[in-house]
């Protein structure tokens, strides 16, 4: 019997641990965390068979998760170096860092213990247990960082997490840190500096906000995230995260500048070559995505219509995301497929229904 203990069973702890329990109810999942409601929550779900106290019957498990914030994975990783652990046990984490946490982990190595760090690339701006599910994280990259790691040992646990479907890279703790820098800790760097400077900057003017819809909240949904997470995640990666943020202001301050000296040649070359990348992220690539947009009827229950036709139909979606929503009129559903048959599926299902949009 195969036993995998969890700390920590907020968004991305619970989605991991559901996705292992669908695909092998048969695993004996134990967790522990310090929100008093979470571990009462998953035990009614059914998907946890046991709540305990901190490193409670952690000598049972043949696979340790620390799903933690990164501050307390470091911490929990001393602990476990002092714990009698099983022979076997591999023990992975979550947490969007790597370098310090490898870094922690090296007592556990000292030990013979295997540590393989874990990055799921799949989120949510809601946290909690609450929030968790077994596909949160279906087609999503999933960073390995091996320590002392075998590629058996690397499979088993790959084996363990079939449920959660996702595609797997095997990369170095600084390659991990300097990717996800870039395109997740500076975004929401970014994301929580707007919603902050608008905020003040309607400080006497609340009708501002209140009008604040479409581009921006798209813009800035992320900063909706846990406040928490995102201070121990800084703290870790900070050497990387300053040197990117430095560069994106003076990507700022170069803008800036062309305004203040009405280059217009400039400040036009500045979001052709943005729009010039960003075109270029739906360019197919070796795995290319296929993405249809309709217009969705502002009315309850809407979204669940489109997304249970679909699902009765057995047409499987990459990624789904509402793009330029407005309180008073329908809204755009970006819906993506992995293939072309399950995007010309969907298309001949939807379009005797909802309005399609070609979008370039």
């Amino acid at each position: 019997m195969t036993t995998v203990f969890f700390k920590g069973l907020g968004l991305i702890g619970s989605s991991l641990a559901q996705a292992i329990k669908l695909a092998h109810p048969d695993v004996i999942i134990l967790a522990s965390d310090p929100a008093p409601a979470t571990i009462p929550y998953a035990r009614q779900q059914g998907w946890l068979d046991a709540g305990v106290s901190e490193f409670e019957r952690v000598a049972e498990a043949d696979f340790i998760f620390l799903a933690s914030p990164v501050d307390q994975i470091v911490a929990d990783l001393k602990t476990l170096a002092t714990r009698p652990l099983k022979p076997g046990v591999i023990v992975t984490d979550v947490g969007s860092t790597k370098q310090a946490i490898l870094t922690a982990a090296a007592a556990l190595a000292d030990q013979k213990i295997t540590f393989i760090g874990g990055h799921p690339m799949a989120g949510s701006h809601k946290s909690g247990v609450t929030a968790g599910r077994p596909d949160l994280f279906e087609n999503a990259f999933y960073f390995q960082v091996p320590l002392n790691a075998t590629a058996a040992q690397q499979a088993h646990l790959q084996a363990l997490l079939s449920g959660a479907k996702v595609k797997w890279l095997t990369v170095t703790a600084a390659t991990h840190d300097a990717i996800v820098a870039q395109i997740s800790h500076l975004p929401h760097i970014i994301a929580a500096a707007l919603v902050n400077q608008t905020k003040e900057r309607f400080a006497d003017q609340p009708l501002g906000m209140r009008l604040a819809a479409g581009g921006f909240k798209s813009v800035t949904r992320i900063a909706a995230a846990d406040p928490t997470m995102w201070t121990a995640i800084l703290l870790a990666n900070a050497p990387v995260i300053r040197r990117q943020l430095a560069d994106y202001i003076a990507h700022l301050q170069t803008l800036d500048q062309a305004i203040a000296t009405q280059e217009a040649a400039a400040i036009h070359r500045f979001f052709a070559q943005a729009k010039h990348s960003r075109d270029q992220l739906n360019a197919p690539v070796k795995a290319p995505f296929y993405d249809l947009f309709l217009n969705l009827p502002d009315q309850v229950g809407a979204l669940t219509a489109v997304t249970g036709k679909l699902a009765t139909a057995g047409i499987s979606i990459t990624n789904i995301q509402l793009l330029e929503v407005r309180e008073d009129i329908n809204g755009i559903l970006q819906l993506t497929f992995s293939t072309a048959a399950a995007h010309q599926a969907a298309q001949a299902l939807l379009a005797t229904e909802y309005e399609l949009i070609e979008r370039g």
